[in-house]
């Protein structure tokens, strides 16, 4: 796991986030709905796992990360958006 502040995106535009993560198939876990629009566009990304702010316990979000990554292969989360 890469936070943005691990990565020194800090301030960064989403599409710079989006860049970042790419190259090494790392999914974007957001609540952040910027994030959809982007999909909407055509936007390539590695994977997006999104869920509406406040609809969700710490422990659920966790959980459903935990079944993405059980059954999800890198190949099949690219351009792919997992809802929580």
């Amino acid at each position: 796991m890469t936070t943005t502040g691990d990565a020194g995106l800090g301030g960064a535009r989403d599409e710079e986030h989006i860049a970042y993560a790419l190259p090494s198939a790392r999914v974007i876990v957001t609540q952040d709905d910027d994030y959809l629009r982007l999909h909407a566009k055509g936007i390539e990304h590695a994977g997006l796992a999104y869920w509406h702010q406040n609809t969700r316990s710490v422990g659920a979000v966790i959980r459903g990360l935990l079944m993405i990554w059980e059954v999800m292969e890198p190949e099949e989360m690219r351009n792919h958006v997992e809802f929580l």
